[in-house]
């Protein structure tokens, strides 16, 4: 159409031209373009549809372990998070790909071979990439069955010890106590001891001289594991307890302590501990004992000399 001497003027459609595209797509349209058109607003309201219910799932999920404090995220939490991203993200994926490999479909593309290809690729790729794929598998029932969680110390494959900082599907992150950083891959994780799982317990072994009364000394150290209890409920759970004469030495006999506490607090109790026994020890006057040696001297009969230290 063009305008020539104030007029519109009407030109005929030029074979091979614009216009007849445009007729041969409407035409198309008609017959079959119609009809593919629909099928691919089913599967795309089919993949929203499934992208939605991914999506008020992890949301629910997400409230459920919700403990209604913004300042604080909890282990629940994080776990929660994590899940739903996972799930969120695959979704996507196969939700995009299905649909492509439906409009390829509808246009007359021949799909079988690229799924064959597609799937050749994806078993060099998961050869290619196995550990990556054994350490996020791994990851994920690490999250998912809550075998340990962000803040509890750990003890992986008595190799790296210390708190964990951070958890992804990929890798663990430890902070050890003297500071250092341990990326552990969650593929290569085989046992894991986890020190501060509810409770904890520090053990502290006392030795004592010979000559000492054992149920004075449990007397002592029971008194003086209800004053810790009592100066630190929040850390030591119940009072200390007495397992007994543990061992008998050169010099002395060992007696063990057993003292409930928080998790993660064993270490910081049991130092606690050592020091009010030294005190207490000292008040009380039983002495710790100290390597002592009895020589015997050939050339004089029947002389003896202790020797101390």
């Amino acid at each position: 159409m063009v305008l020539s001497d104030g007029m519109f003027t009407f030109l005929q459609p030029v074979p091979g031209g614009a216009t007849q595209h445009a007729g041969r797509f409407l035409g198309w349209m008609e017959r079959t373009g119609w009809e593919k058109l629909q099928h691919l607003l089913l599967v795309a309201l089919a993949g929203l549809a499934l992208l939605l219910a991914v999506k008020l799932v992890t949301r629910a999920v997400r409230r459920a372990v919700d403990d209604g404090n913004e300042d604080v995220t909890t282990d629940a939490e994080r776990r929660a998070e994590t899940l739903g991203s996972v799930l969120t993200n695959t979704a996507r994926v196969a939700v995009v790909a299905f649909l492509l490999l439906m409009v390829l479909s509808e246009f007359g593309v021949n799909i079988g071979p690229l799924v064959a290809g597609a799937g050749i690729a994806g078993v060099a790729l998961g050869f290619g990439a196995q550990s990556l794929v054994k350490d996020v598998i791994s990851g994920f029932f690490l999250l998912l069955e809550n075998q340990f969680g962000v803040g509890d110390i750990v003890n992986v494959d008595d190799k790296h010890i210390g708190t964990v900082e951070r958890m992804t599907l990929r890798v663990t992150q430890l902070r050890d106590s003297e500071g250092r950083a341990h990326f552990v891959p969650n593929g290569s994780i085989v046992r894991v001891v986890v020190l501060s799982k509810d409770f904890a317990r520090a053990l502290v072994d006392v030795e004592v001289d010979y000559d000492a009364d054992p149920d004075r000394v449990f007397e002592v150290l029971r008194e003086l594991g209800r004053k810790l209890h009592a100066d630190r409920p929040d850390q030591v759970l119940e009072p200390l307890e007495v397992k007994g004469v543990e061992a008998l030495g050169a010099s002395g006999f060992t007696i063990r302590t057993f003292t409930k506490t928080a998790p993660g607090a064993q270490w910081e109790v049991a130092r606690e501990l050592r020091r009010r026994i030294l005190l207490a020890f000292r008040e009380a006057g039983i002495e710790i004992p100290y390597p002592q040696r009895v020589v015997h001297h050939r050339g004089a009969p029947g002389l003896e000399v202790d020797a101390e230290g």
